[in-house]
Parts: structure tokens; sequence; C-alpha cells
């Protein structure tokens, strides 16, 4: 027997811009990260990418997206899904752990979101930014 979202934890909505693709998610993330890799640098526009990493089976997507997949730097690939009217990044999908969806923490536009724990690359980290001082730390 499944639990319900209640259960599971707090229910959150990430949408693209014009709202047309969306991924509800129930519970809290299984990974809250932040990356630091030139990739993730010109996916976002701007100096590092954040992404919660969740179960599979507490995403559920909604709407229309476009896929791209980049290669990752350890030669690893992610399928982006992004919306195909606005351009939003809402979900990805990383090859390697096909158990889970990551989700650009931007996209849930909530400032209360939980800080992140893991912060990657940080050998490409500009100087003046600041990870949580309790997340592990990856060069």
């Amino acid at each position: 027997m499944s639990s319900s979202p209640s259960e599971r934890g707090p229910e959150r909505l990430a949408a693209c811009c014009c709202g047309q693709l969306s991924a509800r998610v129930a519970g809290e993330p299984v990974r809250n990260s932040i990356c630091h890799c030139l990739a993730c640098q010109r996916r976002t526009g701007s100096v590092f990418g954040q992404q919660a990493r969740f179960r599979r089976e507490d995403v559920t997507v909604a709407g229309r997206s476009t896929e791209y997949v980049r290669v990752g730097d350890e030669g690893t690939r992610a399928r982006f899904h992004f919306c195909p009217d606005c351009g939003s990044t809402v979900f990805y999908e990383p090859e390697a752990l096909p158990d889970f969806i990551a989700i650009p923490v931007g996209a849930f536009a909530d400032p209360g979101f939980p800080a992140p724990t893991v912060s990657v690359y940080e050998d490409r980290m500009h100087a003046w930014v600041v990870p949580p001082p309790d997340a592990e730390h990856w060069r």
C-alpha cells in the first residue's frame, strides 16, 4: 500500500515561466545540491545550478516538454526537459540514476526551500560564492 502525499511530506509544485509545464513532488528531496560546473553555469545563466533530486515515483509531470540531452564532464548523460513555449527547464533525468528526477530549485519559486546540503565542482566556483558551511564540499 502506498502512502498518501501528506504522509510522505510536503507537496511542492515546480513550473516553467508560462505555467504550461509543471512537476508536482511529494516529500522532501533525497538530495539538494549546487553545482558549479561550467555546463550548469551556461544552462542556468547563473554562477551555479541548484537542483533537488526526488524519487521518480514521487514526481508527477504535466504539460509538454522539449528534451535536450547533455553529456557531463564525466561522460554521464542527462535528459533536460524544458517548456517548448517559454524555454524554462523544469526537470531532468540523470541517465545514471533512473530511479530519480532532478528539478532545478528555482522552478519551485519558493524562497523557503531547504538549503543545499552538497556543493560540487567547487574548483569552478566563482570566488565570491559561499556555499553553506555545513554542506558536503567536492572539488
